[in-house]
């Protein structure tokens, strides 16, 4: 257990740091976070043809209110500690960015719907939007990276045991 918290501190540790550095903010932050405003954007545009997308903001272009994608709100932080809860867990690389892939996919498709609802909300209740976007929306994608980090080890243990059979 202390080498998984060594390991895992360490991870997260140079992952946050990789993260702030200018270069990476640069090529890869800012253009993911654009690229989630312009898909965010593109999932509401058939329902609403009045939103529109540029940079990391969306707004609305009737009444104007607009989300700006801001650092900590792009999924890349939980997605983070995720991939350092994995990597610092042993168990095969083809398991580990298996469930990398799988887990960032799935922190973005909820990242995605949070994004999506804060943008209408927003436009219905100032005091609702706050409360969401400030407490309840970062447990539920905390609570997303803890579930998909359980089903990772249940996946683990389901393939220990069937190897284990497999081998009696």
């Amino acid at each position: 257990m202390n080498k998984f918290i060594l390991i895992f501190l360490a991870v997260l540790t140079g992952l946050f740091t990789l993260e702030m550095l200018t270069p990476v903010q640069e090529h890869l932050v800012q253009p993911f976070t654009s690229g989630l405003a312009t898909l965010s954007a593109a999932l509401i545009t058939p329902f609403d043809a009045n939103v529109l997308a540029y940079g990391r903001i969306i707004e609305h272009t009737t009444n104007h209110f607009a989300v700006s994608i801001e650092a900590g709100c792009n999924g890349i932080e939980a997605a983070i500690v995720l991939i350092a809860g994995i990597i610092a867990f042993p168990a095969p690389l083809r398991d580990k960015l298996l469930a990398i892939g799988l887990g960032f996919i799935t922190i973005q498709v909820l990242n995605i719907l949070r994004i999506i609802s804060l943008f209408y909300l927003g436009q219905w209740s100032e005091a609702v939007f706050s409360f969401t976007h400030l407490y309840l929306w970062p447990v539920l994608i905390m609570l997303d990276v803890l579930i998909v980090f359980l089903v990772y080890l249940r996946y683990l243990d389901r393939r220990k045991a069937t190897a284990l059979e497999a081998s009696a």
